[in-house]
């Protein structure tokens, strides 16, 4: 049985410069998202579209989406596998292509997170675990781009005495 789910945000264009649209530079791309009961999010464009840097762009937020995504899935996996994981962070990057035209896609985007486990013996299960997660993340699983890992996995004794003690 399927279950849908429902996601209802909001987008509010707040650039208007006072003249609206009346030529590409006379207004802003600043925007807000907001959603019932939660802090809104200030958005913009990419600086290349005239964006504001101090803002997240729609660009990046897919990006975010994807490694966010990547990480609650590999942590339900983690635990259905008896992985214990103490920590988690991730470097990711996307990659989107533009067109003559002015439009484009992205071409990929590869997650390369940094798992801290607690056994030693689960380094090679540790790693093995990313391909189910990709496969149970709801982003990945909706777009039509490779979402690639590049996973180093790292004991959290190790971690505390070496500064990173990788096992690769």
């Amino acid at each position: 049985m399927n279950i849908d789910h429902h996601y209802a945000i909001g987008v509010e264009w707040t650039g208007n410069r006072g003249s609206g649209t009346s030529d590409y530079r006379a207004y802003g791309r600043d925007n807000v998202v907001s959603a019932e009961g939660k802090p809104p999010l200030a958005g913009s464009s990419d600086r290349a579209f005239r964006g504001d840097t101090d803002r997240w762009n729609p660009e990046e937020l897919l990006v975010a989406a994807l490694s966010q995504c990547h990480l609650l899935s590999y942590l339900h996996v983690a635990v259905t596998h008896g992985v214990v994981v103490t920590g988690y962070r991730d470097e990711a990057v996307g990659t989107m292509t533009q067109t003559r035209d002015g439009g484009g896609a992205f071409v990929s985007v590869t997650l390369r997170p940094t798992v801290e486990i607690a056994d030693p013996a689960h380094a090679d299960l540790a790693r093995s675990l990313h391909a189910e997660a990709n496969a149970k993340c709801f982003i990945a699983s909706s777009v039509n781009f490779p979402v690639r890992h590049e996973p180093t996995i790292v004991v959290a004794e190790q971690a505390g005495q070496r500064g990173g003690g990788a096992t690769q």
